[in-house]
């Protein structure tokens, strides 16, 4: 008898995650409220910006040709022929031989094409002495450098944060189209696992992974609702699973996927809809289940956490995903420390900590946590292939 219904590349196992995802709906909400939420259209600006050619430094505007060759010894003499306040539209137009102080985001005036900093300035009465020569567009940012009116500013999937928000408010946006949080049952199982504020003895340990999962949920962008501890029993995981189906866009399983004796998920899940995947070639996370019932994807993760977080990493997030219209790609490439082997014909992610441009693997076997704490992400060795040499670039997919 086989240990797995079957075994199935990651590529094809992704389809069939992305084909089952249901997209969540639209709402729009207030931009104070939108941190943390996954952007549900592209948003253009209404307007350039900035609105006007504009000063990065505190100094002088002034015609770039006029300071040519200067220098301490022999500075540029300019006329000072005022100054320009913020928030003002500057009436006077810059002459050859004339300048105008001109602060931090200030308006730069007719005829001025750059602007000397005011370290590199001095004043006698109403001649400024340049000492240092610039080039046209220096310490300057011309209208629409930043966004022109009309064009995407922010992409549709962004998850906002600050720097995102900072951007939306520049374009005029108050309020702002996002996807639905999906809300994603989270189902431990197990006779072996014990609520996390009780001290384990004999064979049991924390459950450790509704909080793996829970924590990876709400990263991105979804809202974890947590069904407790399930015992190894085809009723209570039955009940549990009839219970978040009700409730939730998603369900995740930890636990009981491995088809022995005690592992019973796979049978629950088909009891109420359909197993579409038991079995993933991917190293570690094999066991992987992924089952479909009343339209809800359910997803079976191995019982060791190392093992399940590979799984949240590569299967959950497409999940999420698809349901919300997120980017979630957080790949780059690296040079490895030392080399790495794999068995060909399946997607190996080994554990690696970054410094520079190196990737040094974090070995450990899957049930160890340690090595989620010091690392930075996993290396991906594609399933044709049979390990790296030291040296070699790398993919990297960083928490």
């Amino acid at each position: 008898m086989n240990r797995f219904l079957s075994v199935m590349q990651v590529a094809d196992a992704l389809k069939i995650v992305r084909k089952m995802a249901i997209r969540v709906p639209t709402e729009t909400v207030d931009l104070v409220d939108a941190f943390g939420r996954v952007l549900a259209r592209d948003i253009c600006s209404d307007v350039d910006i900035p609105g006007f050619d504009r000063s990065t430094v505190d100094g002088y505007a002034v015609r770039a040709a006029d300071t040519t060759g200067a220098g301490e010894s022999i500075p540029s003499m300019l006329t000072s022929i005022g100054s320009i306040p913020m928030g003002a539209t500057p009436e006077i137009t810059i002459r050859p031989g004339t300048c105008m102080y001109i602060p931090t985001g200030g308006f730069l005036p007719g005829g001025a094409d750059a602007v000397v900093m005011i370290e590199y300035c001095e004043q006698m009465g109403d001649q400024i002495l340049v000492n240092r020569p610039v080039a046209k567009g220096e310490n300057s940012i011309s209208r629409g450098e930043d966004f022109e009116a009309g064009k995407v500013s922010v992409q549709e999937g962004t998850r906002i944060n600050s720097r995102t928000a900072g951007v939306l408010a520049a374009c005029g946006f108050s309020k702002v189209p996002v996807a639905h949080i999906p809300r994603i049952g989270i189902i431990s199982t197990g006779n072996e696992l014990v609520p996390i504020d009780t001290l384990p003895s004999g064979g049991k340990i924390r459950d450790v992974n509704t909080y793996l999962c829970a924590g990876f949920v709400d990263e991105h962008g979804g809202l974890p609702v947590r069904f407790g501890i399930i015992e190894d029993e085809a009723s209570a995981l039955l009940n549990a699973l009839r219970s978040a189906i009700s409730s939730c866009d998603a369900i995740l399983i930890s636990g009981g996927s491995s088809k022995g004796e005690r592992d019973m998920c796979a049978d629950t899940i088909a009891s109420l809809g359909k197993v579409l995947v038991h079995g993933i070639a991917l190293s570690p996370g094999k066991p992987t289940i992924i089952g479909i019932a009343e339209e809800t994807p359910i997803i079976g993760l191995p019982g060791h956490p190392a093992s399940a977080y590979i799984v949240l990493l590569t299967i959950v997030r497409e999940l999420l995903a698809a349901m919300t219209g997120a980017d979630y790609k957080r790949s780059i490439f690296a040079r490895l420390k030392s080399p790495v082997s794999s068995a060909q014909g399946r997607e190996d992610y080994i554990r690696g900590s970054l410094n520079g441009e190196y990737i040094t693997p974090v070995l450990g076997r899957s049930g160890l946590t340690n090595t989620l704490l010091h690392s930075d992400g996993v290396i991906r060795i594609p399933a044709n292939i049979e390990g790296y040499e030291a040296g070699e670039l790398v993919e990297v997919i960083q928490w």
